[in-house]
């Protein structure tokens, strides 16, 4: 699987779906947005492999992708689950750090799991590089295309105008040429990065119809709540937001969690048309400044969830979803990228 084509797939529900394999890594990169450490959580086995067999062929994800934490942590699970998803029809990927590479050569149980997965994403970054030696992740990178691996670099940097950013994707380029696709975004003020990197300025309230793709694939955090969304503020705070809360591994398998993600009518809406939309055609009251903590609160106003079930809850509410997906996916990925990751760098997502 192509890091566009897994890209391409982001704005359409329920077609993929993110799964925290661990909370623990062995990195203490200082941007980390999780805030990762040796002594973090992680999810009982059990537990995720029950949710992947209950995947089924006439419902499954089109690929289903891990991250951490480290997932390479749990390198023989990794694989399970993996041959578990492909099973169903599934496609794996994987997100990881790349620790294993910082001695030379990868263990062989850390490379069966890479092997075990369709596309494999390192983290390269100025705060990784510092623990992590580039040379070392290229060469993973070279041995994996040679074994028939699809793979790409997940690259963050402070801005536009970083240096860094323009240093590594040069060298990327010379080494690998279009092979390594790249998705290049910008550190956030979260986790760690939250106490030394200066907040952004806030966005200009903007109710016209702006959609979030990012409520479209279920995210099993890293106590195995199940949630519509992967913003790192979500995920870590408990009580959810009720219109983002899908369920639990203790209680949901995964036909429940794509039916509560498909069908609920507020999700729809933010797919469609986004939360400060949202916020001004139903709302009762003023809304917050911000695209995000204004989703966060929608939950809070009875007269934005009876609106929603109102609009969205029947077959044209269904209709809508799908087509502004699938307007999203006919756009691409660099245009995904523009709008969540670095515009300056987006084309760099797309092999040539």
């Amino acid at each position: 699987m192509q890091l566009t084509t897994l890209m391409g797939l982001r704005p359409i529900a329920a077609a993929g779906l993110l799964v925290t394999l661990t909370r623990r890594c062995p990195l203490s990169c200082a941007h980390c947005s999780t805030g990762s450490t040796m002594a973090a959580e992680q999810l009982d086995a059990d537990r995720l492999r029950r949710f992947i067999a209950s995947i089924s062929s006439d419902t499954a994800p089109q690929v289903v992708l891990y991250t951490g934490g480290e997932p390479l942590l749990r390198p023989e699970l990794l694989a399970e689950l993996a041959s578990s998803a492909r099973t169903a029809g599934s496609a794996t990927a994987v997100l990881t750090g790349g620790f294993f590479v910082r001695d030379g050569g990868v263990p062989d149980r850390i490379w069966q799991a890479l092997l075990a997965c369709d596309h494999v994403s390192f983290s390269l970054d100025a705060y990784h590089e510092r623990e992590v030696p580039r040379a070392g992740v290229f060469d993973c990178l070279q041995a994996l295309l040679d074994a028939g691996r699809q793979v790409s670099l997940h690259i963050v940097g402070q801005g536009p105008e970083d240096g860094y950013l323009q240093d590594v994707t040069s060298a990327v380029l010379a080494r690998f040429g279009s092979t390594v696709p790249m998705l290049v975004s910008e550190v956030r003020p979260v986790g760690r990065a939250e106490s030394w990197l200066n907040s952004q300025p806030a966005t200009v309230l903007d109710a016209r119809p702006r959609p979030c793709s990012l409520a479209a694939w279920p995210v099993i955090a890293f106590d195995g709540t199940v949630l519509a969304c992967c913003n790192q503020r979500v995920v870590d705070t408990r009580p959810v937001p009720g219109h983002l809360l899908l369920g639990h591994l203790d209680t949901d398998d995964w036909p429940a969690i794509r039916r509560q993600l498909t069908q609920s009518p507020m999700l729809r809406l933010l797919r469609t048309s986004g939360p400060l939309h949202l916020q001004a055609r139903f709302g009762s009251g003023a809304g917050c400044a911000g695209y995000c903590q204004s989703c966060r609160q929608l939950s809070e106003d009875p007269a934005v969830l009876a609106g929603a079930a109102l609009v969205a809850a029947g077959p044209a509410g269904e209709l809508l979803d799908r087509e502004v997906g699938l307007l999203q996916h006919r756009a691409g990925a660099a245009s995904l990228v523009r709008r969540y990751g670095s515009s300056r760098y987006a084309d760099l997502v797309m092999p040539g």
